[in-house]
């Protein structure tokens, strides 16, 4: 002899789909918020230094009195500029960077970076040492620091070369697809641009050959040793 299960009805059933539905539903929103979340201030002209440009992040740096920002040179258009909230360009693609001394038939970088010079209203005067992290906060930039060379990898680092990159940096950090273009920061000092995929892991291109391509000052004060307008 059996016992007959009382049954769930079918209004309940439903019901509870439904919590359960929304549950998850405010779990992915909350999620989000606390991604957006920031103690900081968004400055105006904002910070771009570290945030996502034309899919990539860079630093500042300037040449003479230019204030550009490196981004990703395999992850742009150089057709279309991006663009602000309002439509206007945040600047023009400049130079990419390349080495001079490059084998006939092959193209050389000192680094995977090409420089947006940006737009005089999109310059944050006053913010130029600084780098957006997002609900990270910024991280300053400090006064005496120098981009990372290839000569900085000490023994120990994981390093790649290639015919393109005269060295290249393997993280322990787990990429995917949409890593490329992050600024690196290798403790505190700026370090380079995610550009490369080994093994599921991320690798870098140092900044300081890339700077030396595209003869460009790496920003370490707040006006980038200039005088705002």
């Amino acid at each position: 002899m059996t016992v007959a299960q009382p049954r769930v009805p079918l209004r309940r059933l439903v019901f509870i789909v439904l919590v359960v539905a929304l549950a998850v539903g405010l779990l992915v929103i909350a999620s989000a918020a606390r991604a957006r979340f920031r103690t900081t201030p968004v400055y105006e002209p904002p910070v771009l230094a570290g945030q996502p440009v034309a899919c990539t992040a860079g630093f500042y740096a300037r040449r003479g009195e230019a204030i550009v920002l490196t981004i990703s040179d395999h992850c742009y258009d150089r057709a279309h500029p991006p663009l602000d909230a309002a439509g206007d360009a945040l600047g023009t693609y400049g130079a990419d960077a390349r080495r001079a001394d490059c084998p006939a038939g092959r193209t050389c970088a000192g680094s995977d970076i090409v420089e947006l010079v940006l737009a005089p209203d999109h310059i944050p005067w006053g913010h130029l040492n600084l780098v957006d992290l997002g609900a990270g906060g910024y991280r300053t930039i400090a006064p005496d620091a120098q981009p990372l060379s290839c000569d900085d990898l000490h023994e120990g680092a994981a390093v790649e070369t290639d015919t393109n990159f005269p060295c290249m940096a393997v993280t322990d950090i787990e990429a995917g697809i949409g890593d490329s273009g992050g600024a690196f920061l290798l403790d505190g000092r700026p370090a380079g641009i995610a550009a490369r995929e080994f093994g599921g892991r991320l690798g870098f291109t140092p900044l300081a050959e890339g700077f030396a391509d595209l003869g460009l000052t790496l920003c370490t004060d707040p006006d980038c040793g200039l005088t705002p307008p």
